[in-house]
């Protein structure tokens, strides 16, 4: 799971507030058939940023800056 490592309940929140942002935001311009792969790999790339971010908006944004540049 992606945010395993996540043990502070306020990270998780935001971790999980940040991916329903960031997904929101990205799912409509992949192809369908992509789409729980790449939640997934975008799962993992808010989990790694979450120490990183200032608040879930912050993360979110980051997090699409990093899919964009992974894709």
């Amino acid at each position: 799971m992606p945010f395993s490592s996540l043990t502070d309940p306020i990270d998780l929140a935001r971790a999980q507030a940040a991916l329903e942002k960031a997904w929101s935001d990205l799912k409509p311009s992949l192809p369908p058939e992509s789409g729980e792969r790449e939640r997934k790999n975008l799962a993992y790339i808010v989990a790694s940023l979450v120490p990183l971010a200032f608040d879930e908006n912050d993360l979110a944004q980051r997090a699409i800056d990093r899919f964009h540049e992974k894709a």
